[in-house]
């Protein structure tokens, strides 16, 4: 078995799910597997990539099925022949996919798990029930982690395969929580694979090179802190406790939010836009400079990679009151910069018992919050301790050879 498929709505962006995704495949690689592609966006070469426009969850079908399918109880006939149609059309693009590369196993990128594209999910779950092709399906958040989901009139599709219980599906999950859920939903159980860097291979340098200019493209004065917030602008990121800790701080200070709103509406962008300007704190919105790689924009502004941005931050800021993981927390700990982080509950359960040094607070910032934000920004030897001892663990918990060892048993166990 060397030819695997990997299937998910899109590979393209900074989202998690195609973030981990890459990391998987190159890991994959190294083992001696050959990666190939299926989805409705994608950034990977066209060469091992097979693009069907209906797989995405932006396609405008897909986005009818979802207005009409989350929000109300009974469904309109209509619905279930349009999501009919499309899962036919699908399952035939996903067994031409197979046949044209070769394919011996699929990874499935979160679309056994979240209902964006119901009639992927279900073109997947009747191909792999009616040809036994092995199955890894990689579970990033699943719907009833997700409020907007659970008001609908697709129960049985949800219950049928999000995720599908089928004996070729082994399943992977990231965060204990999901594992304990997974198995009392649907008695389905999994393996924990944890979201993971490349710590064996330290981020190289470019203060002087293409990054030099970095600072002053962001806006950013002498003698004033950079806060990185390295997320989308979406409720559960909790944005509002960054700007509230500067407001709070004392110190001159800046927050630059390198990713956009969109996929969640922008009234919450407004909100932010407002409570950044009531509290008179600076706040820049960048994701039109803030890609996944260098480049420039149409009126010739540089666009730097978020590997650019990261070792020039003096804090990271990551506030959210849901992660399914938390891949900003890595990338902080992997570029070595401090971190003001909630108490979320994965990071509660999973990540800091492992003893991550971090500023962290329970659901607001209080003074205490503020004080130790002032200790590591004026006491460098403070922050190092805290960023070297972090990096440590990232290297033994969190890094690609944990990555390969747990998925060199799995694709193990296909061949006995």
């Amino acid at each position: 078995m060397r030819n695997l498929g990997f299937v998910s709505t899109r590979f393209a962006g900074t989202d998690g799910v195609s973030l981990e995704s890459e990391k998987w495949a190159t890991v994959l690689e190294r083992l001696g597997y050959s990666c190939f592609y299926f989805a409705g966006e994608s950034n990977r070469p066209p060469e091992v990539t097979y693009l069907v426009p209906e797989a995405s969850f932006h396609h405008p079908d897909i986005v009818q099925i979802n207005e009409i399918a989350f929000g109300q109880r009974v469904r309109p006939p209509a619905l279930t022949e349009a999501i009919s149609r499309l899962k036919q059309h699908l399952k035939m693009h996903l067994q031409r996919f197979i046949s044209r590369f070769g394919i011996e196993a699929l990874v499935v990128e979160n679309a056994l798990t979240i209902p964006l594209n119901l009639p992927l999910g279900l073109a997947l779950c009747e191909l792999i029930a009616e040809t036994g092709i092995p199955t890894l399906a990689h579970h990033h958040d699943f719907f009833w982690e997700r409020t907007r989901f659970m008001v609908n009139c697709v129960w049985d599709y949800l219950n049928q395969a999000f995720p599908p219980n089928l004996p070729f599906i082994r399943h992977v999950v990231i965060n204990s929580s999901a594992a304990h859920q997974l198995a009392h939903r649907t008695g389905i159980a999994s393996v924990l694979i944890p979201n993971v860097m490349d710590f064996e291979s330290p981020p190289p340098s470019d203060l002087n090179g293409y990054a030099k200019y970095l600072k002053k493209d962001l806006e950013i004065a002498e003698g004033e802190y950079f806060f990185l917030q390295p997320t989308r602008v979406v409720q559960r990121k909790g944005i509002e406790h960054a700007v509230e800790l500067i407001h709070r701080l004392g110190l001159k200070a800046r927050l630059i939010i390198s990713h956009a709103s969109g996929d969640e509406g922008h009234e919450y962008e407004q909100h932010i836009r407002w409570l950044a300007k009531a509290l008179q704190v600076p706040v820049n919105f960048v994701s039109d400079i803030i890609r996944e790689q260098r480049g420039q924009t149409p009126d010739g502004r540089r666009i730097y990679a978020l590997w650019d941005v990261y070792p020039q931050a003096d804090l990271v800021t990551y506030p959210s009151t849901f992660e399914g993981f938390g891949n900003a927390f890595l990338e902080a700990v992997y570029f070595r910069r401090p971190i003001v982080v909630n108490n979320y509950s994965i990071y509660a359960f999973d990540i800091k018992p492992k003893g991550f040094r971090t500023i962290e607070f329970d659901g607001f910032i209080t003074a205490d919050t503020v004080k130790q934000v002032q200790q590591v920004l004026t006491q460098p030897g403070l922050a190092e301790e805290m960023v070297e001892q972090n990096y440590r663990l990232g290297l033994r918990f969190y890094s690609f050879s944990v990555l390969e060892h747990r998925l060199r048993d799995i694709l193990l166990s296909w061949s006995v």
